[in-house]
């Protein structure tokens, strides 16, 4: 009897998703299918224990009272304690490199004390997601460290007369209208980056959102970046690329982030930095046995659909790639929403977007989102409840 290593590197929605319905619904299916032939386990690599809920975190990081950050921040043993043992292992660290002939990865522990161990892989799925500079908006190894960058927001935000958040997307729009929602009296500016902000909706919803923040007090200024940020005592020097020089108290950078794949072959890659598709309606990637998933893989638009769609057909895929020859079983196809949709809370009362080409009203992204940012769903990432049924 013969035991297929399947690999999941990445712990967040993606990986979690993918890792549970591999174990609850794909591996049984496998091994009933090939009558105990070949039995298979699942590795589970994360450089960190604990999983981070992006999605609340313009509200978690401008007060603790608004969202503590033990519901943003849950353990990813939890979720998994009822996996047998010879099906499941978890492995806490970063992955450095990949041994593309011996399909062996070198994993860096991220924790004291730091050791280095191998993975060897039959079938890998690479679930890495994609980083931004700060820890504030992801976990750049032990959870601690954007535990700490979170307080020491709550700890500066109520003190600060001068606030400037960078990056015209999702996290910066909602970042900046919490902020201009909770500490009205600072001085509150946003950087779009482009000439409009949200430029992945209409040019009418943008300036909606403009609209909705110019009533909280910030001012949204355009065409402006970053060019480099300098810490000074306490407050931040920042040069900016209309060739100004500004000093704030806070300086949030929520600039789009860069996918997870430094450690792959060069020719794994697309011009982008993101894993090569072999097939994107299948979810295969640049070689036989991986796949991607998520905001490293070269279909990835930034949007949460690009995961919660994927998931279910992705692990159909890789049941249909490892069944025993002369199997009928068709997986579903991975089918790509690439209508306008986006939903940005701007303060607890307001916000914009649409959802599959349809504009909604702001009392719409207030109820659906705005309300708590769906921190009641934490727990269900964690725990797999969005695939108990296959």
């Amino acid at each position: 009897m013969g035991v297929h290593q399947i690999v999941v590197v990445g712990a967040n929605f993606s990986g979690l998703g993918t890792a549970h319905y591999l174990l609850k619904h794909t591996i049984p299916a496998l091994e009933k299918a090939n009558k105990g032939s070949t039995t298979y386990k699942l590795t589970l690599i994360s450089p960190s224990t604990h999983f981070y809920y992006k999605f609340g975190l313009p509200r978690v990081l401008v007060s603790p009272d608004l969202i503590p950050i033990s519901k943003a921040v849950l353990p990813i043993a939890d979720g998994f304690k009822d996996y047998p043992e010879d099906h499941f292992e978890f492995v806490v660290g970063k992955v450095t490199a990949l041994d593309e002939g011996k399909k062996s990865l070198t994993v860096e522990g991220t924790y004291e004390p730091i050791e280095i161990k191998n993975v060897s892989y039959d079938t890998l799925v690479l679930a890495t997601g994609a980083s931004s500079s700060s820890p504030i908006w992801d976990l750049k190894g032990s959870h601690e460290i954007s535990v700490a960058a979170l307080k020491e927001m709550h700890a500066a935000l109520p003190k600060a007369s001068s606030i400037l958040v960078a990056g015209g997307g999702p996290a910066g729009v909602e970042t900046a209208g919490e902020i201009g929602s909770l500490y009205p009296k600072a001085k509150t500016v946003i950087l779009s980056g482009s000439d409009r902000l949200l430029t992945r909706l209409r040019p009418a919803i943008s300036d909606q959102a403009e609209s909705q923040l110019s009533s909280l007090g910030v001012k949204v200024v355009h065409d402006v970046r970053v060019n480099s940020a300098t810490k000074k005592g306490s407050k931040t020097v920042l040069e900016l690329s209309d060739n100004t020089t500004n000093e704030f108290d806070i300086y949030i950078d929520a600039t789009g982030p860069r996918p997870n794949t430094t450690f792959l072959p060069k020719t794994w890659l697309d011009e982008r930095d993101h894993v090569k598709m072999e097939s994107r309606e299948r979810l295969r990637g640049p070689v036989d046995g991986v796949y991607a998933i998520g905001d490293c893989a070269g279909y990835a638009l930034g949007n949460i659909f690009d995961i919660l769609d994927a998931v279910r057909p992705l692990c159909g895929t890789i049941y249909g790639d490892l069944s025993e020859p002369g199997s009928d079983f068709k997986a579903p196809l991975f089918k790509q929403n690439l209508k306008e949709t986006q939903l940005v809370p701007i303060g607890p009362n307001g916000g914009v977007g649409a959802a599959y080409g349809w504009k909604l009203p702001s009392f719409a992204i207030r109820m659906i989102k705005g309300k708590d940012f769906m921190i009641g769903k934490a727990p269900d990432n964690v725990s797999g409840k969005e695939y108990v049924k296959a």
